[in-house]
């Protein structure tokens, strides 16, 4: 798995400090782990975006599109889960469907991080709960933010077609399923005209890295 540099938190090794700053320096390792995917479709490290670049892609649609759209949502729980819901990847990192690993093994080692990261807190229990609300997508909010997490990526891969770094096509199929309401139907209808406006050319070495996929 490609990072920018290891887990923060091991320079804090020996050192007797603060929880709440032990679980800066896990949480800054998600500003450092790349999001797999788009590596893996051609998107060079410099250019690819971090988890937690995702997190706030994800936080931020959360916010406005509820506003907007379902106000009836508890906002406060919309943006709790936003924030929170790729923490397991701290430990776990960012594991694809075809990494060989089983998805109960993936949830395990999640769940594990989450607990790991979180249990510091005086909260970390309510932290936690909401986490596992989202995983088990049980709440209307659980089910809208896993909506946003899957818009976010849409929308980014759209980001890095029109900017020539890849053909996406495979991420605007596997969105096809999730994005249920009709106005998130509407932005995603939006973003597949845009590609038949046509988006610059893949630059020369990145169509040489996604024909070797």
């Amino acid at each position: 798995m490609q990072l920018k540099a290891p887990l923060p938190l091991t320079h804090l090794e020996n050192k007797n400090t603060l929880p709440l700053i032990k679980l800066y320096f896990e949480f800054a390792h998600l500003k450092q782990l790349y999001r797999q995917g788009w590596l893996k479709r051609g998107v060079p490290p410099a250019r690819c975006e971090s988890v937690a670049e995702h997190t706030l892609g994800v936080a931020v649609l959360a916010m406005v599109l509820a506003d907007s759209y379902f106000p009836e949502l508890d906002q406060l729980k919309v943006m709790r889960m936003a924030l929170l819901h790729d923490f397991g990847e701290i430990y776990a990192g960012d594991i694809m469907p075809s990494d060989p690993i089983s998805r109960a093994e993936k949830k395990a080692l999640e769940v594990e991080a989450v607990r790991q990261v979180l249990g510091k807190l005086p909260q970390g229990e309510r932290y936690i709960a909401l986490w596992e609300e989202y995983e088990r997508q049980e709440s209307a909010e659980a089910r809208w933010v896993k909506q946003m997490d899957r818009l976010e990526m849409v929308l980014q891969a759209s980001v890095y077609e029109q900017q020539g770094l890849a053909d996406m096509s495979e991420f605007f199929e596997s969105v096809e399923p999730f994005l249920t309401e009709p106005e998130l139907r509407a932005i995603l209808q939006a973003l597949r005209e845009l590609r038949g406006k046509g988006a610059p050319a893949l630059e020369d070495d990145q169509e040489s890295r996604i024909d070797q996929d």
